[in-house]
């Protein structure tokens, strides 16, 4: 069984629906109201253990009565939490998800997961030196995340970088990253001014970016590559649906599996995953994507 490390934010989402925002100073009726657990780092650690991985989880909760549930979690989900740290110094972390016409928008608090530090990466360097695979997002701050890529690339552990939510990031350690995967936002917000394509051909099987409802747009090392999104049933929550892909994605990998059915595996899951309420409500078992009408056999993953 695969061994996967994911470093990054555990929160727990605040999800309204509305048939429309409201305007400034304006107060409106919602139609629904849910408190989820969230945090995209624990959103594709969940994603990674359903889908069959050994997942091992880093990052922090606040001392309080989230922390505690959060981390009740992660524990049913079959991710071990040695290296999930309670801090005094913050709440746990917090989303605001606001839902309207199928789409989100939100608001992060990153509350304990802002203490993730250098020192947590240190701690955390046998769990590193076990894995098969590092998974990272930008909801922890820079300094771990460079930290994170540049002790992975310094002992050949494969390493994805999901750059949401988008921030700059210096060439040298882009460079470092095994894969890359932002949204069109994310990558303007890396590569400003340059055009999609020439960034995908000077990083080949590298950068992989996602575009929601069109799939998904990389370079295998000939040609532009676009592979489709799996259309679903019906469109209920969208959030969570890249983190989803992101651990999928992670999984395929250590599966052995082409890029291209690396990516193909990894749409599948984020298209079962907006089919329900909730960032991690949604996330399919392996079961659940073997049942699906869209599953390769091909693909092999027990």
């Amino acid at each position: 069984m695969a061994r996967i490390t994911v470093v990054g934010s555990i929160s727990t989402d605040f999800v309204v629906t509305v048939s429309r925002r409201p305007e400034l100073g304006e107060t409106i009726e919602g139609e629904l109201f849910e408190t989820n657990f969230g945090g995209k780092g624990a959103n594709q650690a969940v994603a990674v253990a359903r889908l069959g991985a050994k997942t091992n989880m880093v990052g922090a909760v606040g001392n309080d009565d989230f922390g505690d549930l959060l981390i009740a979690n992660l524990i049913e989900e079959g991710i071990s939490v040695e290296n999930v740290e309670r801090v005094t110094e913050q709440p746990s972390g917090a989303a605001f998800i606001n839902i309207e016409a199928n789409d989100n928008s939100i608001i992060y608090i990153p509350g304990a997961n802002g203490e993730v530090t250098r020192d947590s990466v240190n701690r955390a360097r046998a769990a590193f030196d076990q894995s098969d695979f590092v998974l990272i997002q930008n909801e922890v701050i820079q300094e771990v995340v460079e930290e994170v890529i540049a002790y992975c690339f310094e002992n050949r552990i494969p390493i994805l970088l999901n750059p949401a939510p988008g921030r700059p990031l210096g060439d040298g350690y882009i460079n470092k990253v095994t894969y890359l995967t932002p949204n069109e936002t994310e990558f303007s917000i890396l590569f400003p001014d340059e055009k999609m394509e020439d960034v995908m051909k000077r990083y080949p099987n590298k950068l992989f970016v996602t575009l929601g409802a069109q799939g998904v747009k990389y370079h295998d090392g000939n040609e532009i590559v676009k592979v489709d999104a799996f259309e679903p049933q019906e469109i209920i929550d969208t959030t969570g649906a890249g983190d989803t892909f992101n651990g999928a994605f992670a999984v395929a990998i250590t599966k052995k599996l082409s890029i291209k059915d690396c990516v193909e595996f990894a749409n599948l899951a984020a298209s079962l995953s907006i089919q329900k309420h909730g960032a991690q409500t949604g996330i399919p078992l392996l079961n659940e994507m073997k049942d699906s009408e869209y599953y390769e056999k091909k693909w092999n993953i027990e």
